[in-house]
């Protein structure tokens, strides 16, 4: 007696959404708000950073000629450096990724994120094609399946 060989697997769906006028407004609040965020925490970085500092100068003026000192305000300046230039890197991304929303074109299909799903196989089946499956959204909303469930 012949027995069913079936396998369970699991797979990367790809979510697309159908670019629309909700869909815009949504995503440039979305951006918006991590802008926002970027710029505080760049504030609060700054903040902190000039306390640091004003501690270490103090203590700098208390010990002259503390090598020490002077290398940790060195590296303590090389730090906020470093934290605020990625942070501006971030919010660059942003930017542009805030200007690619403003012009993309409605009724454009645009990638959304990716999810799993787990599949059945079985013998004689196409794996490859039983991969390739991707939802697509309309404001939030299955629009379409692709590909073999």
């Amino acid at each position: 007696m012949d027995e069913i060989q079936l396998l369970q697997l699991k797979r990367v769906v790809n979510i697309k959404a159908i670019v629309t006028p909700l869909w815009k407004e949504e995503a440039q609040k979305q951006l918006q708000s991590q802008i926002n965020q970027i710029d505080g925490q760049l504030q609060q970085l700054e903040m902190q950073g000039q306390r640091m500092m004003s501690e270490l100068q103090k203590q700098a003026e208390t010990q002259p000629g503390n090598l020490a000192i002077q290398q940790q305000i060195a590296e303590v300046q090389n730090r906020l450096n470093q934290d605020k230039s990625n942070l501006l890197q971030q919010k660059n991304q942003n930017l542009q990724q805030l200007q690619q929303v403003q012009t993309v074109d409605l009724e454009a299909e645009v990638d959304q994120g990716k999810v799993e799903s787990f599949f059945t196989v079985g013998l004689g089946d196409n794996l490859v094609q039983k991969l390739q499956v991707e939802i697509l959204l309309k404001d939030g909303v299955i629009q379409e399946i692709r590909g073999q469930l």
